[in-house]
């Protein structure tokens, strides 16, 4: 296998994750049995440039959250090697910002003061550190929702206070884990503009775990396909498209017609 070049962003090589089954009850017919060393990820290796927005798409149970938390130092692997910078992971970074699948805010906050939280050790202190939060306020569109409370914004406000908040810290890495996945259609499509525009902002490398190929294919840079368990990267796909993007002509529906047939999904098509 030809070597990674260690000037990349994030080097993932020959990753393996191996966990002890401890449900009863299988949700999936691939699932390990209870008391069953479960091999999830099998050797995984890619690579990553810095400010590259890298989506990852699978099956559902193949690996991809686990993954992620690996990436993030939130779990360690089994073997292999995770790097950032050239430097191993051995735990998370307050660089490193993680966003969740549920809905992280506190309730009993309103969307400013959980913004607000996401400086909270940088130091910055009344007028400074409100302006500051003002200001990302206006940039995700809430800037006339700041004192409501979660339960007073909608699925879609809600993430973009998230993501606000994700921001806000000025991460060198933001980890995403399916963050649109409970949205409507139409405000998924907003959010997918969001996040476009949030990348062109910022000097940040983004990781976006997705279940949804066309999400991949609209957002991503990169696009890596994982496959059924014990996973595998099927694909490692570089996407040097313009915004936006037209995934129903050309190369772009050629890459989308093979995604489906890499996870199986021929009817689909």
């Amino acid at each position: 296998m030809e070597e990674i070049k260690a000037l990349e962003k994030i080097l993932v090589k020959d990753l393996v994750k191996i966990y002890l089954e401890r449900r009863a009850l299988a949700r999936y017919s691939t699932q390990c049995r209870q008391g069953e060393e479960c091999l999830v990820l099998d050797r995984v290796t890619f690579s990553v440039k810095p400010r590259d927005f890298t989506c990852i798409v699978g099956p559902s149970g193949c690996g991809k959250s686990t993954m992620l938390r690996i990436l993030a130092g939130f779990e360690e692997p089994t073997a292999g090697q995770v790097r950032i910078d050239g430097k191993e992971v051995t735990g998370p970074s307050n660089r490193h910002i993680f966003v969740f699948q549920e809905d992280g805010l506190f309730p009993w906050m309103t969307a400013r003061e959980n913004i607000a939280l996401g400086i909270m050790n940088h130091g910055l202190k009344g007028h400074e550190r409100d302006e500051k939060v003002q200001e990302y306020l206006e940039m995700v569109g809430l800037a006339d929702f700041g004192d409501h409370y979660p339960h007073q914004l909608s699925g879609g406000m809600r993430r973009r206070a998230e993501v606000a908040r994700a921001l806000i810290g000025e991460p060198d890495i933001l980890f995403m884990d399916e963050p649109f996945g409970a949205l409507d259609f139409v405000t998924r499509l907003q959010m997918r503009e969001e996040m476009l525009n949030v990348h062109a902002m910022f000097d940040t490398t983004i990781f976006f775990i997705t279940h949804d190929i066309d999400e991949a294919l609209q957002l991503g840079d990169k696009v890596i396909v994982l496959g059924d368990r014990p996973s595998r990267v099927k694909a490692d796909i570089d996407l040097q498209f313009p915004h936006p993007r037209d995934l129903s002509a050309g190369e772009l529906k050629d890459i989308r017609k093979g995604i489906y047939f890499l996870l199986g999904l021929h009817s689909s098509l």
